[in-house]
């Protein structure tokens, strides 16, 4: 069952949706380590979209990523499909990496790095 991460669906869909953009924009996230595993299999799931290739895949990619400018002449689905998906063509799954850090300050919470591998 997957984590509700006290939200209500549509919170937590933009969370993850907003999440995975930046992961592939930045290629490493510090956020809460639920967050982070959470996260990961929704990352997986857009690379190999990515490494599909196909229109229809291309589709499915834009439909859930926000279309952020990942650089001055890339946005988030062509930085996907151009650069990280050529990168994984050889694996088959296993795209990131969570590394568990120390709890945060103020309220005590798991932190995380998720990173692509």
């Amino acid at each position: 069952m997957a984590r509700k991460l006290g939200r209500t669906t549509d919170a937590r869909m933009a969370l993850l949706r907003n999440l995975a953009s930046d992961l592939i924009i930045h290629e490493r996230l510090e956020t809460t380590e639920a967050k982070a595993k959470e996260l990961k299999k929704v990352v997986d799931k857009m690379i190999t979209l990515g490494k599909r290739g196909d229109l229809h895949a291309r589709r499915q990619a834009a439909a859930f990523l926000y279309n952020q400018k990942a650089d001055e002449n890339h946005n988030v689905v062509q930085k996907l499909f151009d650069d990280i998906a050529t990168r994984y063509e050889e694996r088959q799954g296993g795209y990131t990496r969570v590394l568990k850090l120390d709890s945060r300050q103020g309220d005590g919470a798991k932190m995380a790095i998720i990173e692509l591998v």
